[in-house]
């Protein structure tokens, strides 16, 4: 079953009024509307803009207890990646990220890192400086830039709203796929373009409570068909009760298809995920029936002790077959997107 969120306030006497998707932002979120929980509240903007050859992903997160801002270039072509980031601790909001993932700007400015989303009309405007971005040469050649425009926003979007098993924890959640991208980044003082014929950028914007533990599943490809339509999906799932709903959405040209529960399908070698070897991807509805193909595992270790986060996010090519709302069977080849598996303990 999949239940439709009807328009309101996300909260109500600081608890989830109703769990389940929208194909907008129907249900309205304020940090103010959640009394005792300022260290657990999560709130994050990130955006990666790919080209099929190349990405740029940036992330502005404001976890309370502490904030994150990082950017990364990947390479699919030699391959590699770099991400850098900046931590700062005790923001508790400070950061003021919107309310609201179709309005509202982020601005982030330190000594080394200058970052900002802002939100106009018709597009988005996503810039970044971040100075000593890479390990290695001289401060030119380890500075990182980037500017990007996005444009065309789809019709349909990805929101859910996910309860968890304390009362008081809750995820809510927004993908916009698929969005034209033109810009540019440097890296090692090497320009490098992303037109805006074969560029997309998706945003996932996050706010919540989370529990304490847990682990998530999340699929996300933007790529276009060959008739020219642009073709995208979100999967994902692995916290909080998704009775009311899933994440999992297929896009065709800015419209949604919604599929039911999705599984990650990861290899093992001795008893350890393995991550680098192909991937497959089903669905209890007979409706998704992907493979994915490694590239890259852009992995990231963070273990103090108390706080914990094992991240593999794992770029690659999906190939198979999707069946969209009206029975329509899409065959996809070769699509760059990627898929990740996160354990936090935060």
């Amino acid at each position: 079953m999949q239940t439709k969120l009807t328009p309101g306030k996300l909260l109500e006497n600081g608890r989830l009024a109703q769990a389940g998707y929208s194909t907008s932002t129907v249900r309205q979120y304020n940090r103010k509307d959640i009394p005792g929980h300022a260290w657990r509240i999560k709130e994050w903007d990130y955006y990666i803009i790919t080209d099929g050859t190349k990405a740029v992903a940036l992330t502005i997160a404001d976890n309370s207890y502490m904030s994150l801002v990082s950017a990364s270039f990947l390479d699919f072509t030699k391959p590699s990646y770099k991400t850098t980031s900046e931590m700062q601790w005790l923001t508790f909001g400070k950061l003021g990220l919107p309310s609201c993932p179709e309005e509202g700007d982020v601005i982030y400015s330190t000594k080394r890192v200058k970052m900002s989303f802002e939100r106009l009309q018709d597009k988005r405007i996503l810039k970044c400086s971040f100075n000593k971005f890479l390990d290695k040469g001289t401060d030119d050649e380890r500075h990182f830039e980037c500017f990007f425009e996005l444009t065309d926003f789809p019709r349909d979007q990805m929101t859910i709203a996910t309860p968890f098993e304390k009362p008081h924890a809750f995820y809510y959640n927004t993908k916009i796929n698929c969005m034209r991208a033109k810009g540019y980044c440097i890296v090692n003082n090497e320009r490098y373009d992303f037109d805006s014929s074969n560029s997309l950028g998706t945003l996932d914007w996050g706010r919540g409570i989370w529990t304490y533990k847990n682990t998530w599943y999340w699929a996300s490809l933007q790529s276009r068909l060959q008739d020219g339509r642009t073709f995208g999906f979100n999967l994902g799932y692995g916290f909080g009760d998704t009775s009311a709903a899933s994440e999992n959405m297929l896009f065709v040209d800015g419209i949604a298809h919604k599929l039911d529960q999705v599984v990650f399908n990861i290899p093992t070698k001795e008893g350890k995920d393995d991550f680098m070897s192909p991937w497959t991807f089903t669905d209890n509805e007979g409706r998704l029936n992907l493979t994915f193909e490694p590239i890259i595992d852009r992995c990231d270790i963070t273990d103090v002790g108390i706080i914990c986060s094992k991240q593999h996010q794992v770029f690659g090519k999906f190939s198979g077959t999707v069946v969209l709302d009206d029975g329509t069977t899409l065959t996809i080849s070769n699509m760059l997107g990627f898929a990740e598996k996160v354990y936090n303990k935060w």
